[in-house]
């Protein structure tokens, strides 16, 4: 004979499903806890009620060029730091409604135009094709003096003050020279004022503009070139070859076109949208320019027309081009104090 009442026996299952949804909730509520705690692990700070997360410093980590992996920890670790003083100044500016001001606000639009018409460009120039290995070998052709016939040069400059009527008194002074601490005689008994600097750069260092003119130069040689204050005078104290092949340069060369192909297609685009959009200009802006009415429609913003593609370097320089030649080989006595 069953000893529970028939209401009880139909309420037992009801319990056991109770139950069973009680347990369930609990292990629902664990596992809600276990993604609370991996998601809290992404904080790395918090300041006052604000959180500095670990996204916040990998996005600056991942601006840190020639970061090597062993210095990751304790730039990390620096940039926290950074963050936090960061965090600290945007919560006392808000609190002062610094944020409002009409100049932070024009600030921070400008600011957001250029990362979106950055990022718009940078999209386009995706498309750009890979270098071939033909164009690799026409470039590292076209350009002996940077990578087969590649030296690294010893310079000494002189930067000197001048009036616009000195400066043939000071080519012709370069000319009659023996030596260069003989011209820095002569500045010094014209009292001409100057400032000398000493350095020892490989050819991918130097601008690539001026490389064929540093590539022509014999050791001994000086170049004159006036400037707004006067002149500046660079005289090679020594040089040494040190070329490189088109397998170590090829990686350099590859970016180096790629990014001008990109900047091209940038550039291309833009023009296409210029040309198709309606632009109407205002004001004193309506009027011609008296200089180069050509020239405004290539003036544009930054992220708008992109910079130039960057300098290839012939390849990571070795040891020796970092130090240089000795001390012994870079003339003496020029008397700069």
């Amino acid at each position: 004979m069953n000893r529970f009442p028939k209401a009880a026996r139909r309420a037992a299952p009801l319990r056991l499903s109770l139950l069973l949804a009680a347990v369930a909730a609990l292990a629902l509520v664990g596992c809600g806890d276990k993604k609370k705690d991996k998601a809290a692990t992404q904080t790395a700070a918090k300041v006052n009620k604000e959180e500095i997360t670990v996204h916040q410093i990998n996005f600056v980590l991942q601006q840190q060029r020639g970061l090597r992996p062993e210095q990751a920890e304790a730039a990390s670790r620096q940039i926290l730091e950074r963050l936090i003083d960061q965090e600290l100044a945007v919560q006392k500016a808000g609190e002062l409604k610094i944020d409002r001001d009409p100049r932070v606000v024009q600030q921070i639009e400008g600011a957001k135009r250029e990362i979106i018409a950055r990022a718009y460009l940078e999209r386009v120039g995706e498309g750009a094709s890979k270098p071939t290995a033909d164009e690799v070998q026409k470039y590292y052709d076209s350009r002996p003096a940077l990578f087969k016939e590649r030296r690294v040069y010893s310079i000494q400059e002189l930067a000197i003050e001048a009036a616009p009527d000195q400066i043939q008194v000071l080519r012709d002074k370069l000319a009659a020279a023996k030596s260069l601490e003989d011209f820095v005689a002569q500045l010094k008994a014209g009292d001409f004022k100057f400032t000398g600097n000493q350095a020892v750069r490989a050819a991918e260092h130097l601008p690539l503009a001026s490389l064929d003119a540093f590539a022509k130069m014999r050791d001994g040689q000086a170049t004159f070139t006036p400037t707004p204050t006067g002149a500046q005078v660079v005289f090679l104290a020594g040089s040494r070859m040190q070329p490189v092949t088109l397998e170590q340069s090829k990686p350099a060369i590859e970016q180096f076109l790629l990014n001008e192909r990109r900047r091209e297609m940038a550039a291309s685009d833009i023009k296409g949208m210029r040309a198709a959009a309606k632009i109407e200009y205002v004001g004193k802006f309506a009027e011609p320019s008296a200089a180069a009415p050509a020239a405004a429609a290539s003036v544009a913003p930054a992220a708008v027309a992109p910079s130039p593609a960057p300098e290839p370097q012939a390849a990571p320089a070795p040891a020796t081009a970092a130090s240089g030649l000795d001390a012994s080989s870079i003339s003496k006595g020029m008397g700069f104090k």
